[in-house]
């Protein structure tokens, strides 16, 4: 049986959608070990200047708790 934790975090990037969740997944984890999933829980961008400057999502990630 195990047991698994999720925590909710904020990422961006000025590329995309994908990008943004890929840089939050390779940040969250340097300090979180043994990441099993995430789900996109909900996706923004920000407008500068009538254009797209960035992209952000909230990522919902689990991982094992030993």
């Amino acid at each position: 049986m195990a047991i698994v934790k999720t925590i909710e975090i904020i990422a961006s990037s000025e590329k995309g959608w994908d990008d943004a969740a890929k840089s939050g997944i390779k940040q969250a984890a340097k300090t979180v070990k043994g990441i099993k999933s995430a789900w996109v829980s909900d996706q923004k961008v920000i407008v500068k200047d009538n254009e797209v400057a960035e992209y952000r999502v909230n990522l919902k990630v689990s991982f094992e708790v030993k």
